[in-house]
């Protein structure tokens, strides 16, 4: 029982920080924080996300690409472009890796106003502390596994990050339902979104990229929404007017 309470929390908690502050605050400049929330909700990022710890500047930039050129061979992550689901993945950490390293090139326009903490970042990617993750991850199991297929759960753990990520933008824009015609292939994945908190109504948010709830029809839910709400009431963040 731990182990599945481990591993859900664990999709959870790090999907949460993806979504919430990567996407929704870093890409998109859903709304705004000040310095302090900022550092916070990096070290949360890195606490939540462990060993896949993504970078919200990388992250937003590569985001803001997909945005631009959705479904075109600009695009950084679409499936029309590549052989499988591993082909794409691979492509989305090779020029995720070069914007991370500055070696990407970009439009300036791609990176205005992106949360930046250099030193926390390059520690928090250094292959001893993502290596320090992954051997705590393999303690825990060790402790608490109770049967051998739990540890097949384990590369899940090491990856986290780039699994969520292949899930939207491989499934969102192969399977699924479409409530907008665009000019991309986007979907909503499925009319409850239990699974990506939000992240799979994937062809709403392309529809309008500004509004932080992208649940749109009666029976779609996004439980992030609900979040900014509060940290909104709460004074942690300031929603930006439509």
């Amino acid at each position: 029982m731990e182990i599945i309470i481990f591993f859900v929390a664990h999709w959870y908690l790090s999907l949460f920080t993806q979504t919430f502050f990567h996407h929704r605050y870093s890409a998109h400049k859903m709304f705004t924080m000040t310095k302090f929330w900022e550092k916070f909700f990096f070290l949360i990022s890195f606490i939540f996300q462990g060993s896949s710890y993504l970078s919200p500047n990388a992250y937003g930039i590569l985001h803001r690409l997909h945005h631009a050129y959705a479904d075109t061979e600009k695009d950084p992550h679409s499936p029309m472009f590549s052989k499988n689901l591993f082909d794409m993945m691979y492509k989305t950490k090779v020029i995720y890796s070069a914007l991370f390293r500055g070696t990407f090139e970009y439009e300036e326009r791609f990176s205005k106003e992106l949360p930046e903490w250099r030193s926390f970042e390059l520690f928090a990617v250094s292959y001893p502390v993502r290596i320090s993750w992954g051997i705590g991850y393999f303690i825990f199991y060790y402790h608490f596994a109770t049967e051998w297929w739990m540890y097949l759960l384990l590369p899940v753990h090491f990856i986290m990050g780039p699994i969520h990520g292949a899930i939207i933008n491989w499934f969102s824009h192969k399977i699924g339902y479409i409530s907008y015609k665009l000019s991309n292939t986007s979907t909503n994945l499925l009319p409850f979104d239990f699974l990506m908190l939000g992240e799979g109504y994937h062809n709403n948010h392309h529809m309008d990229s500004t509004d932080p709830n992208f649940g749109k029809k009666w029976h779609e839910f996004d439980p992030i929404y609900p979040f900014i709400l509060l940290f909104n009431f709460l004074g942690i963040i300031r929603l930006r007017k439509a």
